[in-house]
């Protein structure tokens, strides 16, 4: 480590070169172009860093830096600042929004900013800290070049795709923008009257940040919002990195696992599962809650306690993405569990997890309503769906499958996590350190929450993702602890040869024996290496190489165009529709709609329709129903799936449908009268102008009128 240490600590270059702000520089400028060139305007970007400059990261940063004491580098600062200021936002907003006056969430940064110019001993936090440690030139251009990485792989995905063609969860994320735009509390946009049983805080912020710029929450779906909160992310998996490996090499390298390795692939289209961290805009739940979540880890890590700070992060996370909360409470059980056994000072951890129950509770009563969402104990649910894949079977065939094969799958499941985080096996006497009992705790909840638990939509993997980050900076740290200055070039000759040899192993012959026999291979392969080299870093080595072949072609692919694949199934003038119906209604008003399915081609219906609510940002009778509650909980797992579920009231669907199919002056004033409809939003149906009054139509979409009596 000594070796490697002094290595990395040479300055990269003079001046500029040791600076981190020339690499931030350009990564926001890089940002800015990207935006300006993907269509958006000058003043919505200027706009949108002003408030999350000005009105979320600073008083966020000084909070943090005068509460928590601060990082050891602004950058560290400002990203963990960002968080905290996300968080302080969300909970203004949520008591703004429900009594009517939405732009009180900028009283919290006014007062804050105002405190900290008055005060005069709360003046030096907006220098921070000048005689800390600072982050290495070279840390912040790795670092730099992570985010760049990710802005590229933004504009080719999502920036310069156009919003009828973007990913099919895009529409839902505007329709729960709109809705927690002009409503408090939420429901469900698509399905008047059912329960928001979902993770929706950080629509809050997109709502915020919509009502004090004035930005469309189109742009900020499809445009602005994650970019800020990936980017903070990777800095505050850097600063993790670096309190728990002892310098920021372990930070970059940490990053550098989390992001960009991945478990071997041996087989075409059979993937098991380690969770790419690219899910930054398709799933901005899982975003924000992650960067709600890094600094909890940072402060615990750090074995620092400010009250106030964890107490503001964790209850955000309540409605920003409470599977966090679990992961969390499981780490700290585990390191109070060891600390107890050793007689060590276990009763400091009690105030965490006491505060994380109670953060649990919220979300789950309050929050979710006591539900699950389809969340249910399902033991090898996630290799039962791979299985299907494997051999071909499908539902509800599925659901009876032995268990044989699932457990064979699981255990090559694990063997390829193995291969991604088996620097953990180096950590030695490490692995009694609080620090890394909590890294390892909340590791090993989210690989058991796996295993253990299904979900009509394969939402468990959502665990193993929220652990990656902090999976990785663990086995950073093994590898580390194992380090030996003598190692290095027999340790990358064993990482290419285990690189070549997952990249030619194949095995003919029946769907299991294809898919196991391969990893078998390079199982047997490691463990002789084991045996000979007697060296856990010769093993860690070994496995990371047979992960490079798949994590190239995944992070290679992910910057790769994608054209051909793209689906246009919003029509084209779906948009300017439902913005004329915006501004031509009020929030409270309620929209019917027969488009439901996204291909109406099909026998069974893909509920995942969400694009009218979305552009109008208003509730909708019957819209989508898949990711209702009311749905999810009445699937029954691989015997259909969620997107076949029929609607839960047909007696409401019935009513909606028949207006548009065979439209009368009784059902059109029917839904009126017991739904309280006023709009109707449909494709091309002249039979409508007689019983409805036609205010707006295009090539595609028209909206009508029904008439008061």
């Amino acid at each position: 480590m000594t070796f490697v240490t002094r290595l990395l600590a040479r300055p990269v270059a003079k001046g500029w070169g040791r600076s981190g702000w020339v690499p931030a520089a350009l990564v926001f400028a890089g940002a800015v172009a990207v935006f300006l060139w993907c269509g958006v305007s000058v003043r919505d970007v200027a706009a949108f860093v002003a408030y999350v400059g000005g009105a979320v990261a600073l008083p966020g940063t000084l909070v943090w830096r005068a509460l928590a004491g601060g990082g050891r580098s602004p950058a560290e600062d400002v990203a963990a600042g960002l968080a905290l200021g996300y968080a302080i936002e969300v909970l203004a907003y949520i008591p703004a929004r429900a009594v009517g006056a939405p732009l009180l969430v900028l009283v919290p940064p006014v007062v804050v900013i105002g405190i900290f110019v008055a005060v005069p001993g709360l003046r030096r936090h907006w220098r921070g800290d000048r005689s800390g440690e600072r982050m290495p030139g070279w840390c912040a251009w790795a670092l730099a070049g992570v985010v760049g990485y990710l802005i590229i792989w933004s504009t080719i995905h999502l920036y310069r795709v156009p919003v009828t063609a973007a990913y099919v969860d895009m529409p839902y994320h505007l329709a729960l923008v709109g809705e927690v735009k002009n409503h408090m509390p939420p429901t469900m946009p698509t399905v008047l009257g059912e329960r928001l049983a979902y993770h929706w805080f950080v629509y809050a912020d997109l709502a915020a940040t919509s009502w004090v710029t004035g930005i469309e929450p189109v742009t900020l779906v499809y445009r602005l919002s994650t970019l800020p909160m990936t980017a903070a992310m990777v800095v505050l998996v850097a600063a993790i990195g670096r309190r728990a490996g002892g310098w920021w090499g372990a930070g970059v390298a940490a990053v550098g696992v989390a992001y960009f390795l991945f478990g071997p692939v041996l087989h075409e289209d059979v993937v098991f599962p380690t969770r790419s961290m690219f899910t930054a805009w398709a799933s901005p739940t899982q975003t924000f809650g992650a960067l709600l979540f890094a600094p909890v880890v940072l402060l615990l890590v750090g074995g620092r306690r400010p009250w106030a700070v964890l107490g503001v992060l964790l209850l955000a996370l309540t409605g920003a993405k409470a599977t966090f909360l679990p992961l969390l409470l499981a780490g700290l059980v585990v390191v109070m569990a060891v600390q107890a056994v050793r007689r060590g000072p276990w009763r400091e951890w009690v105030g965490p997890a006491a505060m994380t129950s109670g953060c649990l509770l919220i979300a789950h009563v309050v929050v979710f309503g006591r539900g699950a969402h389809g969340t249910v104990v399902a033991p090898f649910a996630t290799m039962r769906d791979l299985w299907g894949v494997v051999a071909g079977v499908g539902m509800p065939e599925l659901a009876s499958v032995s268990a044989v094969p699932l457990l064979v799958l699981t255990v090559v499941h694990l063997f390829c996590l193995a291969c991604v985080w088996g620097g953990v096996a180096g950590l030695g006497r490490r692995v009694l350190e609080p620090p890394v009992l909590l890294l390892l705790g909340m590791g090993l909840a989210g690989i058991g929450a796996v295993v253990v638990l299904g979900h009509p939509a394969a939402s468990q993997l959502y665990f193993l993702e929220g652990v990656r980050p902090y999976l990785s900076i663990a086995a950073v740290c093994g590898a580390l602890a194992a380090w030996r200055p003598a190692v290095p070039g027999g340790m990358v000759a064993l990482g290419a040869g285990g690189a070549l040899l997952a990249w030619v192993v194949e095995v003919p012959g029946g769907p299991l024996v294809r898919v196991v026999v391969p990893y078998l291979v390079l199982g047997v392969a490691a463990a002789v290496v084991a045996w000979r080299r007697r060296h856990v870093l010769a093993v860690v080595a070994l496995l990371a190489g047979y992960a490079v072949p798949a994590s190239a072609w995944e992070v290679v692919g992910h910057v790769l165009p994608d054209e051909d694949r793209r689906e246009r199934l919003i029509p084209a003038g779906a948009r300017a529709a439902g913005r004329w119906l915006r501004e031509h209604s009020a929030p409270g008003d309620v929209v019917a709609t027969d488009l439901h399915c996204r291909y109406p081609q099909w026998r069974t219906c893909d509920s995942r329709h969400h694009w009218v609510s979305g552009f109008s940002e208003r509730r909708v009778l019957v819209e989508g129903w898949a990711y209702a509650e009311s749905t999810q909980s009445r699937t029954e797992l691989f015997v259909t799936s969620y997107l076949g579920v029929p609607f839960a009231d047909p007696a409401r669907l019935a009513a909606n449908d028949a207006v548009f199919r065979a439209p009368s002056a009784e059902n059109v004033q029917h839904l009126a009268q017991k739904y309280g409809v006023k709009w109707l939003f449909t494709g091309l149906n002249p039979k409508l102008g007689r019983f409805a009054q036609l205010r707006f139509r295009n090539g595609t979409s028209a909206v009508y009128r029904i008439p008061e009596r």
